[in-house]
């Protein structure tokens, strides 16, 4: 096992303690190579992930296709019906054409359904979904595979920009600091991936000097976040310009939510350095990533098949046609994906970048659109910050949804087959406090349906308030 893996269960632990003991352990650890920490897979996705050349490429992931789909028809019971298919495997794409969609309802359905049953139980790692899904769930990655190949294709999205080992990341992606629960400092430093952390969940004004004074400190190079989060602090440099620290930014990298036109402008503005955009899921299924000189995001073929739909479940060959991204994930021999519909949405591309033959390309991911609740103290907190928490007991719930009408205060519209116990309840609330560092209390509503939009996705919160009057917003002015 690897030993990141074998770690993984100690992370909050380590993410609480002291910052000279997070500085001491996490030190020694990073000084450890990548192979050893991801595990021997690491160096095997290392080379696929580098693979460029276009006959190469296509023979690549036509093989992890093939290969991907006689496993989860062997070994899947959810695909035994489609024995008959396994002689066809020589064009895995007709294939994959005649098996079903998947969705997320269906695997929280019947979850022993999608698990392969020549993969013993000591392979899965267990995880939820989280991030802007409105529909949370439990599964399994394999263990000491899954990961490692999350981290060597991030490599090459790190390389993009030319991210070095000892480079100093600024980090607001949704973690919590724990001193700034009891009013210390509102940011940390984290060794082992050189994460400079600032508390996503203060981002009002009057706290922007102390993170500009961390940057100062600790003199990050690229910074990793979400939009919504990085927003507001780059208003703030706006208005109140630090020379040394928005010139030692060599390209911002924003993951998990939609980024705005005025949202990416600001952000050259200010640090006057590439933005590029990060696409991906908990369930390892695709991933993408924008270029520096090229907004459009890129799915590296070799990670997964990539497919776009329309309302008819049928394939977008047509470029300017908006769809929903389907993925048939390689690798995950645990818990295969197979046609696994993400509920995003995103408009084909023409014209491949010269750099990337035969990566599929679209003009924009419509999907994890930036959506807020609003603290006591008009804090603004992200959804995506909410569902990196990744709450065991929601992720047995069909569905979930946020419904805000006065600041500190919402309800989580939930939908289950399960009667919700007064200990489940208690349970949820005092997450969302915790969460939220004592900014929001919550109450659970069981509801029988949850409406949707018209693209047939279900709203992941509805806000009655005007947000826009709060600093740090991202709304579209």
């Amino acid at each position: 096992m690897p030993i990141e893996d074998f770690l993984h269960p100690l992370l909050a632990a380590y993410i609480n303690s002291p910052q000279w003991l997070k500085a001491s352990l996490g030190r020694v650890y990073s000084w450890l190579p990548a192979s050893i920490r991801h595990g021997a897979s690491y160096k095997h996705f290392l080379a696929e992930a580098g693979v460029r050349d276009a006959a190469a490429l296509k023979a690549l992931s036509q093989t992890k296709l093939a290969t991907a789909l006689r496993w989860a028809i062997e070994t899947v019971p959810a695909y035994g019906a489609y024995r008959h298919l396994l002689t066809q495997l020589d064009d895995p794409e007709a294939v994959l054409r005649q098996l079903p969609l998947t969705s997320k309802e269906d695997i929280k359905r019947q979850p022993d359904a999608y698990l392969s049953t020549a993969m013993p139980v000591s392979k899965r790692f267990l995880t939820f979904t989280g991030g802007s899904t409105a529909a949370p769930m439990m599964l399994y990655l394999h263990r000491g595979v899954s990961r490692a190949k999350e981290h060597a294709f991030v490599k090459y999205f790190h390389d993009r920009v030319g991210l070095r080992r000892h480079d100093v990341i600024l980090a607001l992606r949704g973690r919590n600091v724990p001193t700034a629960r009891d009013g210390g400092a509102l940011w940390m430093y984290e060794p082992i991936k050189r994460h400079l952390i600032l508390s996503s969940d203060h981002l009002e004004r009057a706290n922007m000097a102390d993170y500009v004074e961390a940057m100062r400190i600790w003199k990050p190079r690229f910074i990793s976040a979400f939009p919504s989060a990085v927003y507001p602090l780059a208003r703030w440099l706006k208005e109140n310009p630090d020379p040394a620290v928005q010139a030692r930014i060599e390209a911002v990298m924003l993951f998990s939510e939609n980024v705005y036109d005025n949202q990416k402008a600001l952000l050259r503005e200010v640090f006057d350095c590439p933005v590029l955009q990060h696409y991906g899921h908990t369930e390892r299924v695709l991933m993408a990533a924008s270029m520096p000189d090229d907004e459009r995001c890129f799915f590296w073929p070799q990670y997964g098949k990539f497919e776009l739909i329309d309302q008819r479940g049928e394939p977008i060959t047509r470029p300017g046609v908006l769809g929903e991204i389907v993925g048939t994930g390689f690798d995950n021999q645990v818990m295969p994906f197979v046609r696994y519909r993400t509920g995003d949405m995103a408009v084909l591309s023409e014209h491949p970048h010269p750099d990337l033959p035969g990566f599929p390309v679209v003009e924009r991911i419509e999907g994890r659109l930036q959506e807020f609740l609003v603290c006591h103290d008009h804090r603004l907190i992200s959804i995506c910050t909410m569902g990196a928490a990744h709450f065991a007991d929601v992720a047995e719930f069909d569905l979930i949804q946020y419904e805000q009408h006065q600041p500190g205060y919402f309800v989580l519209n939930v939908v289950t087959q399960k009667p919700l116990s007064e200990q489940v309840r208690a349970r949820i609330i005092h997450a969302v406090q915790e969460k939220t560092q004592g900014g929001c209390s919550a109450e659970v509503r069981e509801v029988q349906a949850l409406a949707r939009t018209k693209q047939g996705k279900q709203r992941m919160l509805i806000q009655h308030l005007d947000i826009s009057q709060y600093f740090g917003a991202a709304h579209v002015e």
